[in-house]
């Protein structure tokens, strides 16, 4: 049999802590019978949110167009959808079981182009935008593409989606951690940015790109127009190409704050040297599509001959799955006011944004309410980023440590005090090392997309054990 040893290095060093040890003993422990609130990893309809109607009713026609010759069943169905389905077969009489064009279907990368041009107001054109198997699969395609040799590196935010920091592993590149400023609502630091940049040029890494989550995972923050303005600036002054996730814009919850994509702002800026490749899935906002694996990507200030080179790499796979794909279209083209499906769509995306809302508010207001935690009540996104204090182990000099030293210490204490509360409480969470962290800093990482109950009933299970936990810790 194979050895370990004699596996690729890169693929043991690369870690992702949303489904680690923790996750791995939930499901051990909801085997045995145990109730388990799940809140690791944003994957909505596993934890009861229902499927918009519109979406399901759509592809149920499309992958069985038969039923589009039974008038009795087609009673079920909302005119509108009927007459979609239809202009869809129309543009693409292959089906969903055909491979399509390696970018995607093109009628479906105009409607991206158009949603772009619709929410920003800014031109968009469709064969600049690759249809991919949810955004992960552009974010890690871009990655590989953007690796020229094994000492390019990539700006990624510390916190982070631990994709970013797998993926560079995975593919041989060098990660330059940044840190998000916590006591400015996580917002991105130019100070700290061109520390982290300089410091990385010391030790011969080549910075070639600047990963963005807006909004936030695992912060829940909004970042302002300001903000992006100088990143934008940032990445201009250092030859750096921008990775812009913005797969939760439509999770936005604080009425102070506003999504800005950085797509519109780089062209109300004028600016032309800067590549921009941009990310949106079906998995986030309200349809938690996450199993369809639909989402895109959309290249800016790239020449016509590196687009070729996005569009060969997508070949290689032959061309994203048609489910996702349709599931993309049904996410930039939902039914317009007048069409039969319009009202029920509205009412449920309403009511999805509406329990999110409510549920960051529930969270973080209880969150903040606990001695010795404190977090930013969710501006957007799916998750808080919960930091936690814990007393100082006795005959533990954390100050004699080097900084390795003091990671991994601090890793484990973050770690155990997950374990322990998955095991007294049933609650998942994961912790703040897994994402990365200030050193000096504890925390962990919730999402709040379990039922409302639930939410409530974590809040006061939170308390409850972090209170018991530091006081067996302090004697």
């Amino acid at each position: 049999m194979l050895a370990l040893s004699e596996l690729n290095p890169n693929l043991r060093t690369a870690q992702y802590a949303v489904r680690g040890t923790i996750v791995i003993r939930a499901q051990q422990l909801e085997e045995q019978g145990r109730k388990i609130i799940y809140c690791n990893i944003g994957n909505p309809q596993a934890l009861k949110q229902k499927p918009l109607s519109y979406m399901r009713q759509t592809l149920s026609l499309l992958e069985y167009p038969e039923l589009l010759n039974h008038p009795e069943t087609l009673k079920l169905y909302p005119k509108d959808i009927v007459a979609r389905v239809k202009s869809i077969l129309e543009r693409h009489p292959h089906g969903t079981g055909a491979y399509t064009q390696s970018a995607g279907i093109p009628f479906i990368r105009q409607a991206v182009a158009d949603f772009i041009h619709r929410r920003d107001n800014i031109p968009a054109d469709r064969e600049h935008v690759i249809l991919t198997d949810g955004a992960s699969k552009g974010v890690q395609g871009t990655i590989l593409a953007l690796l020229k040799t094994h000492h390019s590196g990539f700006m990624i935010p510390i916190p982070q989606y631990p994709l970013y920091s797998a993926t560079i592993d995975l593919y041989g590149g060098r990660q330059i951690g940044y840190f998000l400023d916590e006591n400015s609502t996580w917002q991105l630091n130019e100070a700290i940015l061109a520390e982290s940049i300089t410091e990385a040029k010391a030790k011969g890494i080549d910075p070639v790109a600047i990963a963005v989550i807006n909004p936030g995972n695992p912060t829940g923050a909004v970042l302002s127009r300001d903000n992006i303005v100088m990143i934008i600036n940032f990445a201009r002054q250092h030859n750096l190409a921008i990775m812009a996730d913005e797969v939760y814009q439509e999770n936005v919850y604080d009425p102070k704050v506003k999504f800005h994509s950085f797509a519109k702002v780089l062209v109300e800026m004028g600016e032309k040297g800067v590549s921009l490749f941009s990310f949106h899935s079906v998995s986030k906002g309200f349809l938690g599509e996450c199993g369809h694996r639909g989402g895109y990507m959309e290249l800016r200030n790239v020449s016509d001959e590196l687009l070729a080179q996005f569009i060969k790499l997508q070949s290689i796979s032959l061309c994203s799955n048609v489910d996702g794909q349709i599931a993309t279209y049904l996410m930039v083209s939902p039914p317009q006011a007048g069409e039969e499906s319009f009202d029920r769509y509205s009412s449920e995306r309403d009511a999805i944004l509406g329990d999110l809302k409510a549920k960051a508010r529930i969270l973080g207001e209880g969150l903040n309410g606990i001695p010795g935690m404190a977090v930013d009540v969710p501006q957007g996104a799916m998750y808080a980023f919960v930091r936690f204090e814990l007393p100082p182990e006795k005959g533990v000099d954390v100050c004699a440590m080097n900084s390795k030293e003091r990671e991994t210490y601090e890793a484990k204490r973050d770690s155990d005090y997950c374990m322990t509360l998955l095991e007294e409480t049933g609650i998942c969470v994961v912790p703040g090392s897994g994402f990365g962290q200030l050193p000096g800093t504890l925390h962990f990482r919730t999402t709040f997309l379990p039922p409302r109950d639930e939410i409530e009933a974590l809040v006061v299970k939170m308390k409850e054990f972090h209170e018991s936990y530091v006081k067996r810790l302090s004697v």
